[in-house]
Formats: structure tokens, sequence, C-alpha cells
């Protein structure tokens, strides 16, 4: 009795074993996209050193040698991801219409995008957060990433371009620098809120906070952009807290 209910449970195993292998075999791109999904979701959590690939397999459905097969070892892995979660932003970006927007309009639409984009994405961050601490050592191997970022330059190049002649800018900014800043105005304040609200007893992710938060980076942009004062973009001046007053005696 034993050896047959033995041989039962081979059979079924063996058996689940051929389905697997017979839907990757008549699926192998989404295997792959549900691999890179389950990647992603896992350096994010645990970074690249923290990562398992057991755990990924499992996640996806799939076991080593499918991960293997379609994807690479871990570093590979790891690099297949950073490169899907940019290309994915920058294919966002081009369907933002920013050409046949008025320059400043073109501009809060990119800070818009960028900020929501980071909250909607927070593995995103997570992933940046684990490359830069390896020094982009990763990211240096890569053969598509510097490709695909110099259509998205010449993007905001142009809009600059057309701001200084329709004399809404006073001049040309570098649009490198001005995505760095715009990126920069809202990763450190989405990556560091968790100390920046107890430093400063707010909780900076509540929804007014962030609504308040856009309206600053907004405004704060294109001031600078402008020369003109941030007022004239119609931006809500925030009522700043009442001073502590304390008692002497």
């Amino acid at each position: 009795m034993r050896a047959t209910l033995d041989t039962s449970l081979d059979r079924a195993t063996n058996l689940a074993k051929a389905k697997r292998t017979l839907k990757w075999q008549r699926d192998p791109e989404g295997m792959r996209l549900r691999i890179l999904e389950a990647a992603k979701q896992e350096f994010a959590a645990h970074g690249l050193a923290g990562a398992r690939v057991d755990r990924i397999a499992a996640k996806a459905g799939a076991n080593k040698r499918m991960l293997y097969y379609h994807v690479g070892k871990k570093d590979d892995l790891y690099l297949a991801v950073l490169e899907g979660a940019y290309e994915k932003i920058r294919v966002e970006e081009r369907g933002l219409d920013l050409e046949h927007l008025d320059p400043p309009e073109a501009i809060e639409r990119l800070i818009d995008f960028t900020w929501n984009y980071f909250i909607r994405n927070p593995e995103f961050l997570a992933l940046l957060n684990t490359e830069n601490l390896a020094r982009a050592r990763h990211l240096k191997r890569s053969t598509k990433v510097k490709s695909m970022h110099s259509p998205f330059v010449e993007m905001i190049r142009t809009v600059v371009r057309r701001g200084v002649e329709k004399g809404d800018f006073p001049v040309a900014v570098d649009p490198v620098q001005l995505y760095i800043s715009i990126a920069a105005l809202c990763f450190f304040y989405l990556s560091n809120s968790a100390t920046l609200s107890v430093i400063f007893g707010r909780d900076l992710l509540k929804k007014e906070a962030k609504d308040e938060r856009l309206d600053h980076m907004v405004a704060l942009v294109l001031a600078a952009l402008t020369g003109k004062s941030a007022v004239a973009f119609g931006r809500k001046t925030p009522k700043l807290p009442a001073p502590a007053h304390t008692s002497v005696g």
C-alpha cells in the first residue's frame, strides 16, 4: 500500500513538473516577465546582497533552471531589472507630449509626472539606492541605459529652447542639470521622509503634505527658469506654524 501511495505521489509530482515545463515552453516571454517582476520586488525589498534567487523563482512560479535560462545568474538578473526600471520611466516620459505644450506648462507637467511616478513606484527609488551604494557597478555594464536617456535629454532641451525663443525663460539651462534638480527635489523628500518627519514633527507623507510639496517644487523650478516670483504661478503659500513662546521667570 505504501509503495502504491509513493508511486502515485511521484506521478503527481512529475505531472505537475511536466505541466509547468509545457507552460514555460508555450509562453517563454510571459515567464521572463514574471521572473523580472518577482526579481524587482525582491531586490527592492532586500537589496542585492539580501535577495534570494529561490524566493524569486517561487514567486514567479518558476525554478532556478528556468530563471537562469531566461535571464542569467543573480547579477545578470539584477542588471536586467535595473534596465527594465529605467526603460519603464523613460517610456512613460515620452508619452507626456511636452513638445506640444507651452514651455512653463511642459516643465510643470514633467515635475508632476516625476513626483507622482516616484510615489507610485517606490521600488524604483529602492533600486536606485541599492545601485548608488554599489557605486553603479552593475549599471556600468549596461549597453542600453545610456542610449535610452539621450532622447529624453533632447526632449527637455527642446522645451528649454522653445521657452527662450518665446521669452518665457531669460536664458537656456543645461537640460541634464534641470532634470537632476527636478528629480532631486522629488527623490530626497520621498527617500528621507521617515527621518525628516521625525526631525520636523510633521507627517510628510500625508496627502496634504505631498500636495504642498508638489506645489512648492513647481513654483521653485518655474521661478528659477523664468526669473519671476513663485507668487506669479498662483501657488498657495502655506501657513507657517506659530513660533513657540517660552516664559521667563
